[in-house]
Parts: C-alpha cells; sequence; structure tokens
C-alpha cells in the first residue's frame, strides 16, 4: 500500500460521516477574516523575537489547527475529484 493510499484510508472514517455536500462544504470552507489578522500579529511579533510563552503557545495552537483543516479539506478535494462531483 502507497503512502497515500494508507493515508486516504486513513481518512476514510471521516468522511463516512459526512454526505457529498458537507464534503464540499468542508473543502470550500474560508478562513476567519478576525483570526487572520490575529494569525498576522503573532507572525510579526515572532519574525521580531517578541513573543511571550502565552502568544508562542497561541501561535502554534493556530498553526496546528490550520494545518488539520489544510489536510482536511485536500482531502476533501481529492475525494470530491474522484466521485465527479
Amino acid at each position: 500500500m502507497t503512502t497515500s493510499q494508507a493515508f486516504h484510508r486513513g481518512t476514510a472514517p471521516i468522511f463516512a460521516i459526512l454526505t457529498p455536500d458537507q464534503t464540499r462544504r468542508l473543502a470550500e470552507l474560508g478562513g476567519d477574516p478576525g483570526l487572520a489578522d490575529r494569525l498576522a500579529e503573532l507572525a510579526e511579533k515572532a519574525n521580531a523575537g517578541e513573543l511571550s510563552a502565552a502568544d508562542r503557545e497561541e501561535y502554534e495552537a493556530y498553526i496546528e489547527a490550520n494545518n488539520l483543516l489544510a489536510v482536511l479539506q485536500a482531502e476533501a478535494r481529492f475525494r470530491l475529484s474522484e466521485n465527479g462531483s
């Protein structure tokens, strides 16, 4: 089994509970404009070496959540393209 096949198999339980419409909505989900502003603020502080410990934890949590969302959206798009949706 290839890495991508294993990944698709591993995410199958998540997508099994989503309808095609929900999968499409996940693929098209946009970001929170207020969150984007906060991320930019934290990124600027990080680049300037001015993040507090609390800021760093917050920033890392946003990055982790963003990475998860990006992976789920990529998988949603893949599944939609495989189904011709």
